[in-house]
């Protein structure tokens, strides 16, 4: 991030569940174990997502079905898009999950990798991607100790706080620079 001719994004994918959020409730002492039941379903959306270090700008696309070489490759070029007027060289940060490497899009990253270069991180330490901390704060913020009662009303939640995102700001910047 010292170089002033290279702008980093950090890039990952997340779930969230219609419901399985925590919860705080009250318990009447005399109740040793209480048992909190989830509502049975596995309703959840997923995203891509990729802020900006220095500026904490967010982009981010849903992706209902699953992650896999194709999604992972049109996020890829959607993010593209959004730094092609840089003058920079965009360097993201990913993790290595497979659809990251797939044989599919590789040619495109070689040829875009002048500009646009993905740099991965080590196996297994996921604490090192700074959007981690994006998604853990948008789980606070939107979806802990709330109910909803269809996934639409998640879907909207989620991205009402991810457009207040779009633009640079100052949380995710303070957010992503503690690495």
């Amino acid at each position: 991030m010292a170089d002033p001719a290279v702008e980093v994004w950090a890039l990952d994918e997340v779930h969230f569940q219609q419901h399985g959020s925590r919860c705080r409730m009250w318990v009447p002492p005399e109740v040793r174990d209480p048992v909190s039941l989830h509502h049975p379903t596995r309703k959840q959306v997923g995203y891509f997502g990729a802020v900006r270090l220095s500026d904490g700008r967010f982009h981010y696309q849903r992706e209902p079905d699953r992650f896999n070489a194709q999604t992972c490759w049109a996020f890829l070029r959607s993010l593209r898009r959004v730094c092609k007027n840089s003058k920079k060289r965009v360097i993201v940060i990913s993790d290595n999950a497979k659809f990251h490497h797939a044989l599919l899009h590789k040619s495109w990253r070689e040829k875009m990798a002048p500009r646009f270069a993905l740099d991965y991180l080590p196996p297994y330490s996921p604490e090192l991607n700074p959007i981690e901390r994006v998604w853990k704060l948008t789980r606070r913020a939107c979806l802990h100790n709330r109910y909803f009662s269809q996934l639409s009303e998640l879907i909207e939640d989620v991205e009402g706080q991810f457009n207040q995102w779009r633009r640079g700001n100052a949380t995710l910047r303070r957010l992503c620079a503690r690495i």
